[in-house]
């Protein structure tokens, strides 16, 4: 039985399926893109050293076992959670790990981006790192809702820090969701940093006191159930990365296991296109009161 956000999934054929492998297709770039114009997303196996993949995933363990997050009579690579652990994002631990930082943005991954996307690439700065404990996984979204304000051709890699299997939970993406234009115009074209400048709400907004979460649904079968489509997912590896568009929908498995769930979002794009502000610089703003914007609604 899979679960998201709660819920228990339809895994029936017709409502849940595997990511399709687009790794045999590296030496082929014009099929990678048109394959990502068709499916909005791009599984590739074994694209990353894998034990480059461990050893980034040490430094991090050996720094949540300083923390005293981990049970201590079980090995630290396994991630065992003391009970009770409450923890999903942790950015701050990127700076713990010379080796992800190496590994997400010199060698391959900026090599594959340079030839997919057919230039000079640059990559957000900020990284997105997920310490998930057992407990509810992400809810559905889109990414351009929190880093819309450059390119819309910018594409996130979920790279998972070790073996992730069913139980764990995965990533998960909702088949030719890239492709529903009611999402990519109306949903698609917010902003979770904007707020309206006109509703007596707006003093709250500007302050940080009210704020949007960004989800598209907290509940993935009824997402599922109104567009179509059917969920994606599988058992990742270590060296395994899943690419995917800006305006693809995807959400997160719930964690039934008794480990944390460690994975990185990082974000690449053409230098030449423009940049959102807020995740680039020695030190970005993110999701601060420096980023937000008002607008009249």
């Amino acid at each position: 039985m899979l679960r998201s956000n709660g819920y228990e999934l339809d895994c029936r054929p017709e409502a849940f399926g595997y990511l399709k492998d687009s790794s045999d297709l590296l030496s082929y770039p014009d099929e990678l893109r048109f394959r990502m114009q068709e499916d909005g997303y791009l599984y590739l196996r074994g694209l990353l050293n894998s034990q480059d993949v461990w050893h980034a995933r040490q430094e991090l363990a050996t720094r949540l076992a300083v923390e005293r997050c981990l049970e201590p009579n079980f090995p630290i690579l396994d991630c065992i959670a003391k009970p009770g652990l409450r923890m999903n994002f942790r950015p701050d631990l990127v700076a713990q790990s010379p080796t992800l930082q190496q590994l997400l943005y010199t060698g391959q991954l900026m090599e594959f981006f340079k030839v997919f996307l057919e230039g000079n690439v640059r990559h957000f700065d900020y990284t997105w790192l997920r310490a998930v404990a057992p407990g509810r996984g992400t809810h559905v979204h889109c990414d351009s809702v929190y880093m819309g304000r450059g390119t819309d051709k910018l594409y996130t890699v979920w790279t998972p820090l070790g073996d992730i299997y069913w139980h764990l939970g995965g990533l998960m993406i909702l088949e030719n969701s890239h492709r529903l234009e009611t999402i990519k115009n109306r949903y698609g074209q917010m902003d979770v940093d904007s707020y309206c400048a006109n509703k007596r709400t707006a003093t709250l907004y500007a302050s940080g006191k009210k704020y949007w979460s960004g989800a598209l649904s907290k509940n993935p079968v009824s997402l599922r159930s109104r567009y179509g489509g059917r969920w994606l997912s599988t058992e990742f590896q270590a060296g395994d990365v899943l690419i995917f568009s800006m305006f693809t929908i995807h959400a997160s498995l719930d964690n039934h296991s008794s480990a944390i769930r460690l994975s990185t979002d990082s974000r690449y794009q053409l230098a030449s296109e423009p940049v959102d502000e807020r995740w680039v610089g020695s030190n970005p703003i993110g999701h601060s009161l420096a980023g937000r914007r008002s607008r009249i609604c």
